[in-house]
Formats: C-alpha cells, structure tokens, sequence
C-alpha cells in the first residue's frame, strides 16, 4: 500500500511507544513502515523537494503528538510516551484525528495559533474555503507555508530545550544581534560569567555606538515564568542602575509576570520560547533554507500588442 496519512499514523505510533522506553523517530519510523506493510517502493518514494514522503508524514505524526503531549521529548533526538499517551491509548482508540487531538488544549492552541492571532486573516478564509472546496491553489500554498512554520517553530524550541545553559545564552545573544542590536558580535554583546552575574546573564549594545545596554536574562526552563523571577530581575536591572532588559525563557510566562512588567518604571519585555523561535526563523538564526517552490506568471507586457 501506499504511505498512508499521518493523522492515520497517530494510534500505531503511541503503540509503538507505550512500553515507556526511550525511542528514536527512525525507530518508530521503521516499525511504521512495517506496520502498514510498505514495499520497498513507498518506503523511498520522494516528495517534490526530494523528502522521503515516509519521513515527511512519520514527522508530522510525532510533532502533533508532542504538541497534544501525548510524547515528550528526553533529549536531543528521543522521544517517549506520556501518562497522558498512555491514558489517551487506555481508552482502546481504533483511530485519532486532529479533531481528536484539538481537545487537548495544547494542541489546539499550538495548531490554530495562526488563527487565533489574526482571526479575521487570510489563513481563516482559506481554512473556510478548503472545507467548502474552493480555496485557490496559491490561498492554499499560503495555508501550507504557514503549517511548515508552525512545525519548524515547534521543532525549534525542542532542540533549544536541549541546549546546555551557557549555550543557550549564546543562542540569545545571537538572535538579537541579528534584529539588528549592536552591529558585530564583538561589539554588540557580552555573555556575564556564570559564577557572578548578579541575575544577568548577557547585555548588549541598543545601538552600534553603545550609548545604552540593554540587559539580558536567558532561562532555559520547561516551567512556567512567575512573577517571583521577573520581580528579582527587576531588581538586578537596578543593582546595575539599568533601565531596560528583556526576559526570554524556552517556556513561558505566568499573567502575573505579564501584568507586573506593565506596572514599573523599567522597560523590560518578555519573549517566551514561541516568540523566540518565531525570531529565529525571521531573522535566519539556527534555521537555514531547505528548497523552494518557483511560481510563474504571465508577462502581461511580452503579450500586449505593438
């Protein structure tokens, strides 16, 4: 048969998992590939862009899971079940669809985010138009482009989970000196010793001259961000008698921390771990270009008429 769509995919591959092990996704890409009786053919049968559709589609099927937290990452590469996998495989499931997982509120909110921040936008009408059947193939490359986005953004704050501390400061620092901050490297920024950085971990130039510095904190935490640590940021930010600073976590941050940092007198701004990887693919940080799709149309002026 032929590879079938990932969404089929989802039971088979929390089955695979269900023994609690640690795995790796060409594990459960192989067990698939059995599983559903692939002949040598399907298993390297190639999409357009030269991907295995086999690894395509098993991809798709392990972010979506992850995002329902039905798996979790262990570290750079593995995966295993969660109690929450193994609760959602309890109830005998003989299929499960993105309708199905769109009840964890995870998965929604990580697979309708484009819709949510723009709710009257494009990706909306053609999510509309594909159910009635009559969204254009370019609404549907745009939908298509916004998806593959949505992946890599989820992908990214995976492997900067993985990322030793240090590193990750490292990461940070990058990302802003590619929005712009600072010019070069070696005159924009500055990662603080680790043994003594009075609750600042980096700081950099707000302009090329250095006539400000902005101060960094960088935590790469699977807990949410409360108050408490932005409040002792805050503090550091004075000890250094600084007025601006920006908070950026791989999780995320508590309302309390939202509202607090609306109330003082410091400009500090707050960049969770989807707001970081957004960054990173705008501004070409960690990510780099896989292929791309040549559209072409008519040249109006080679037809008009002398």
């Amino acid at each position: 048969m032929a590879v079938p769509g990932f969404q089929s995919m989802f039971v088979p591959f929390l089955r695979f998992a269900s023994d609690g092990a640690e795995h790796k996704l060409s594990e459960a890409t192989e067990y698939l590939a059995a599983h559903f009786k692939l002949s040598p053919e399907d298993r390297e049968d190639l999409l357009p862009s030269g991907t295995r559709r086999l690894q395509n589609r098993v991809g798709w099927c392990c972010t979506h899971l992850k995002s329902a937290k039905l798996l979790e990452n262990t570290r750079r590469g593995f995966f295993r079940i969660t109690e929450r996998g193994k609760q959602a495989l309890a109830t005998n499931p003989v299929s499960l669809t993105l309708r199905d997982l769109d009840r964890y509120p995870e998965h929604y909110e990580w697979f309708h985010a484009e819709k949510k921040k723009e709710p009257s936008s494009a990706i909306d009408d053609v999510s509309q138009a594909n159910d009635a059947g009559t969204a254009t193939p370019e609404e549907q490359l745009a939908k298509l482009t916004a998806e593959l986005k949505r992946k890599l953004a989820s992908e990214l704050v995976d492997q900067i989970k993985s990322m030793n501390p240090y590193r990750f400061e490292k990461l940070v620092l990058d990302v802003l000196i590619a929005m712009g901050y600072g010019g070069s490297k070696e005159e924009a920024a500055t990662v603080t010793k680790q043994s003594n950085d009075e609750g600042i971990d980096g700081l950099i130039n707000e302009d090329r001259l250095g006539l400000d510095r902005i101060y960094v904190q960088a935590k790469r935490w699977q807990a949410t961000v409360g108050r408490p640590e932005i409040q002792s940021f805050v503090g550091a930010l004075a000890g250094k008698h600084a007025h601006k600073g920006i908070f950026i976590t791989t999780s995320d941050f508590s309302s309390g921390a939202a509202s607090y940092v609306q109330n003082i007198p410091q400009r500090v701004i707050l960049i969770d771990g989807q707001r970081l990887a957004d960054l990173m693919i705008e501004h070409n940080v960690g990510v780099a270009q896989a292929y791309t799709h040549e559209v072409k149309r008519i040249d109006s002026d080679y037809f008009d008429e002398e």
